[in-house]
């Protein structure tokens, strides 16, 4: 076997114990690694509507091949679990050095399982596995728990995957981060390792993985890092943070939670002003060309002096245009409170915003706030929001079961009002500006995502696509292939940045994959890799009781704006959209794959699941 170990360590953290176990190269060559690996091992290791939270819940984190090498884009790694927020499949990337690190060990994948009774970390130096004590961690902010478990270990090598306070008490937003930037954001992950009283998680290996043909592996991986390093030297200098301009010029900037047409101030918190008022500097995960992250210094006005992680374009899409701050050392400061308490700052921006709308609306007032006057765009209100969101406290309290438990918590005024799919809430991309964007989030495996499935800029013109859908006719084909696409990628591992940006070709990726395994694939077995790992996450939906009825389009998404660059655009009719989506993929109608699409997509074994 080349390009893969074979083997993937299990660590059962109620027994204190782990075990290898080898996997067959036939595995790997039908679900490839990362998110569609995990959901092989979801679907079949845990039961039907298993509740996140409990012991019988599984967490997967799995690589791919392009880890086996120095593959520009392959600090990616890929978590798998039942979201605690959407109670279905959830997968969730991040980045940093642990990918490279857990293939470096000699493992393809790592499970976790079973409830510790006490705080654990867990220490993985290629075969040596320790699981200890981590009361000493416990209660830290996550930040804190990676400096501190860092400068405890014997080598500064180690890459590190920890959880903050939120984890710990399960928050429905929890996150994973690692390496002090990077953030595994969406849909709860970090709640799952606090469930487990699993606090972190480090890694070190010096193993390198068998190649077919590693001369040729390793030669194209230079290349066309060198290549990448070139081409997104531009984009190297403001990373993500320049959009909130480019994106409000064309409509796709939300603004006053999804009601508001046009702002006017997003070029206060973007880049370049953000470059001078932060002190950024590019901060790169493993073997990585383009450098996304930011490192800032704000130093001014005090109380909100931060040096760390950055706010990227999400945080400050839903932060700022979401609740149209433009108070961008505002945003910073509650940007680093989400970072130290461990939770997605795409769901807190939004959470803030519906507030407002509420507050607003008059639907709550200041009892029902502990005083606060949530005024839209006030920086001090977002901070102050931010800390309740993230400790559960006060108003904050109402998100304990996301944004559709706090609608339900507010009343029937409500339900119009929050923008959701499966309970995850919207990133910052507007399905109004971008039509496909509306059916992918609605059919989404884990919810509202624009990285399952991009409808904006991840483009493949080797499929036929050019750009982006200019008709809802077109929506049904484009989705489809960019969420086939989309599991691919992170199946493979690669950051979906290195698609966009430099722009790697397939080509380029077959180049690597067949000589780095010795197999013999084609444009066309990438894309039914994608779908087949992409119809593995949608039976576990079904498994979870989802449907055509939790497909859906918010109402705010059918309303278009009468002014602006998005003016008459709105991503309908939905139903005609969807039942093409669902004729195009053989579903049936009411969105449940059939055995014809299992059978083609070679799943017929999980056809008791129909």
């Amino acid at each position: 076997m080349y390009g893969y170990w074979g083997k993937v360590l299990r660590i059962n953290l109620k027994e204190r114990s782990y075990q290898v176990e080898e996997v067959p190269e036939s595995v790997w060559q039908k679900y490839v690694g990362g998110s569609a690996f995990g959901a092989k091992v979801l679907l079949e290791e845990t039961p039907p509507k298993v509740d996140p939270l409990s012991e019988e819940n599984k967490i997967i984190f799995a690589v791919g091949v392009w880890q086996s090498a120095k593959n520009p884009g392959s600090g990616k790694w890929s978590v798998v679990t039942k979201s605690p927020l959407t109670k279905t499949f959830l997968d969730s990337s991040g980045g940093g050095n642990f990918a490279v690190a857990l293939k470096r060990t000699g493992y393809d994948a790592l499970i976790i399982e079973g409830k510790s009774p006490s705080p654990v970390k867990v220490i993985i130096n290629n075969e040596q596995v320790k699981i200890e004590a981590a009361d000493s961690l416990w209660g830290k902010d996550a930040l804190e728990t990676f400096h501190d478990f860092k400068s405890s270990l014997n080598d500064n090598r180690y890459s590190i995957v920890y959880i903050g306070p939120a984890g710990e008490m399960e928050h429905p937003i929890a996150c994973i981060g690692c390496d002090g930037h990077s953030v595994a954001g969406r849909g709860g992950a970090g709640a799952v390792m606090g469930a487990k009283k699993l606090k972190a998680i480090a890694i070190l290996g010096s193993k390198e993985v068998p190649l077919y043909d590693p001369e040729k592996v390793k030669t194209r991986a230079l290349e066309l890092m060198r290549e990448f390093t070139k081409r997104s030297a531009e984009k190297r200098k403001t990373g993500t943070t320049s959009a909130p301009t480019s994106f409000e010029k064309i409509g796709n900037l939300p603004l006053k939670y999804w009601v508001g047409e046009t702002w006017g101030k997003s070029e206060q918190i973007a880049a370049p002003y953000y470059n001078e008022l932060l002190h950024t500097k590019p901060t790169f995960c493993a073997n990585c060309p383009y450098g996304c992250h930011r490192h800032i210094k704000l130093e001014e006005p005090k109380e909100y002096a931060v040096e760390g992680a950055g706010p990227e374009y999400e945080t400050l899409g839903m932060m700022g245009g979401s609740f149209l701050c433009s108070d961008l050392p505002a945003i910073t400061k509650a940007n680093d409170i989400c970072n130290r308490m461990g939770i997605d700052t795409i769901s807190t921006g939004a959470w803030v915003s519906f507030l407002a709308e509420c507050y607003e609306k008059k639907i709550i007032n200041e009892a029902d706030t502990g005083g606060i006057a949530i005024n839209w765009g006030d920086g001090k209100v977002l901070v102050q929001l931010t800390e309740k969101i993230a400790k559960l406290e006060g108003i904050g309290a109402y998100f304990k079961e996301g944004i559709v438990g706090a609608a339900q918590r507010l009343g029937p005024k409500t339900e119009d009002l929050i923008v959701q799919v499966k309970n995850l809430d919207y990133p910052a991309h507007d399905p109004r500006c971008h039509l496909a964007a509306g059916l992918n989030y609605a059919t989404g495996t884990r919810g509202a995502c624009h990285e399952r499935g991009d409808a904006q800029g991840f483009f493949y013109p080797e499929l036929g696509m050019e750009g982006p859908a200019r008709t809802m006719e077109e929506v049904p084909y484009y989705v489809i292939r960019q969420q086939n696409m989309s599991s691919l990628a992170n199946s493979l591992s690669i950051c979906k940045f290195i698609i966009r940006v430099p722009k790697i070709a397939l080509a380029e990726i077959i180049e690597i994959l067949n000589a780095a395994t010795g197999w013999n694939w084609t444009i066309p077995d990438l894309e039914k890799a994608g779908e087949r790992g992409f119809l593995l996450e949608r039976l576990i939906n079904v498994r979870d009781g989802i449907s055509r009825k939790d497909d859906i389009l918010p109402k705010k998404m059918t309303i278009p704006a009468k002014t602006g660059p998005r003016a008459g655009r709105a991503p309908v009719p939905h139903d005609k959209a969807l039942d093409e989506y669902y004729r195009l993929r053989k579903w049936t109608k009411d969105g449940i794959p059939t055995e014809q699409a299992l059978q083609e997509a070679g799943l017929e074994e999980y056809r008791y699941l129909l």
